[in-house]
């Protein structure tokens, strides 16, 4: 059936211009899609393209001041090849577990540039970051002694710093990581005692870790944040055992993923943090000041491939049905944290554009009514062997969906 894209006035995914297309097929890292699908011999697959990674993170190196250090969170993309392109390319890595600090070190970047943070660290986890000399966000007094008992059994003087939970939150933020009560960090006003009991543990205190909220896409939300982080910071340095050598102050970037969404402007919260910098170096002389991001560094980096394998119509709605789902992106299928669902941008990247278009639910082959794709999208009419592309995937994706759910075969994962 023919169908128009509707209304104008219909809220639209933001333009996924990242990517280039020639012949009417998107081109990834060079390469046209249906020829990378054949590099890689199977769909479904994750793609990432490096390029517009370095495009990212030269595009926060121009606009931020020069004293805030880049490190990339890698929970975010685990992938092997893409953390040690990040580690090259950025100032330093930030981990979640023993596996990720593996991942890590091996691409070489110095330990004190590695920073460890989570709620429930294992015996395994902290043995490895005592033992490693990365920094670890403790995130309790509880961890704290910890810390100090293997100090004192390995003869290591940890460094180590305290995530804080904020007293204020990030307004507006898709995931919010502060304020309340959170099992993540020390509560703000119970940071000075933690504090004052650190100066007589055998620890080498770095400083603090104050991470409120992610994937914010309004400016002056992100703003009052940071503002609220750095004046947090200069009050709970007036009870630091020694100078404060480094402040973690979390990312909160946001990506566009569903319709009415556009790209975060940078520039004001560059400027805004360019004298936040400034105040930095006179209240806190020396301090290294980190950006931890993730989804910023990521997201639109990658793409998510999965190919037609049927087509069919249900009592007046056509129904595209592939052989990827949410057991590949549980975030596209809105099973992540979305209350209401909302379809990530997708098109045909063999079919980019076409005259006549059509109205249909790209589903999975999962037997579960959970397992969409797209929920009543206008795509050019598509044929069995097509490739739908789920745009935004670079974060958030593979790993951190249930691959064994109905023993389906794992994708494939490429860094082009």
């Amino acid at each position: 059936m023919s169908h128009t894209q509707g209304s104008t006035d219909a809220p639209q995914h933001a333009k996924m211009n990242q990517f280039a297309v020639a012949g009417n097929c998107l081109q990834i890292g060079g390469q046209s899609l249906p020829d990378l699908a054949r590099a890689v011999g199977k769909t479904p697959f994750y793609a990432y393209d490096r390029q517009v990674m370095n495009d990212r993170v030269k595009t926060l190196r121009d606009a931020l001041p020069p004293g805030v250090h880049l490190h990339y969170a890698v929970k975010a993309n685990p992938m092997p090849e893409v953390v040690n392109h990040l580690a090259a390319m950025t100032d330093g890595l930030d981990v979640a577990s023993a596996n990720e600090l593996r991942l890590a070190l091996a691409t070489g970047i110095a330990p004190g540039s590695i920073s460890f943070a989570g709620p429930g660290k294992s015996a395994e986890d902290l043995d490895a970051a005592v033992a490693s000399g990365v920094i670890i966000n403790m995130e309790s007094a509880g961890e704290m002694q910890r810390i100090a008992a293997l100090a004192e059994s390995t003869g290591i003087r940890p460094r180590v710093a305290i995530r804080v939970n904020p007293d204020f939150e990030l307004k507006s933020a898709g995931m919010k990581m502060g304020s309340g009560p959170k099992p993540f960090g020390v509560d703000a006003e119970q940071v000075p005692a933690m504090l004052e009991a650190m100066s007589s543990l055998p620890l080498e205190f770095m400083g603090f870790h104050i991470f409120s909220g992610s994937q914010n896409l309004r400016p002056q939300a992100i703003i009052e944040s940071q503002t609220k982080t750095f004046e947090l910071a200069f009050r709970l340095s007036q009870s630091a055992p020694s100078p404060v050598r480094w402040l973690n102050i979390g990312g909160g970037l946001g990506v566009p993923y569903f319709p009415g969404e556009q790209h975060l402007d940078l520039s004001p919260i560059a400027s805004n943090l360019a004298g936040l910098a400034r105040k930095a170096a006179q209240q806190l002389p020396g301090v290294e000041i980190v950006l931890e991001l993730g989804r910023y560094l990521t997201a639109e980096a990658g793409i998510y491939v999965c190919e037609v394998v049927d087509k069919k119509v249900s009592r007046g709605e056509t129904f595209l049905v592939t052989n990827g789902g949410l057991h590949h992106h549980l975030a596209a299928s809105g099973n992540f944290g979305q209350v209401i669902r909302k379809n990530y941008p997708l098109c045909l990247g063999n079919r980019v554009s076409g005259d006549t278009l059509e109205l249909v639910n790209v589903v999975g082959p999962l037997c579960t009514p959970l397992d969409i794709l797209g929920s009543r999208v206008s795509l050019p009419v598509a044929e069995v062997g097509d490739l739908v592309v789920v745009f935004q995937s670079g974060a958030y994706g593979l790993t951190a969906s249930p691959v064994n759910f109905l023993g389906h075969p794992h994708p494939g994962e490429i860094l082009v």
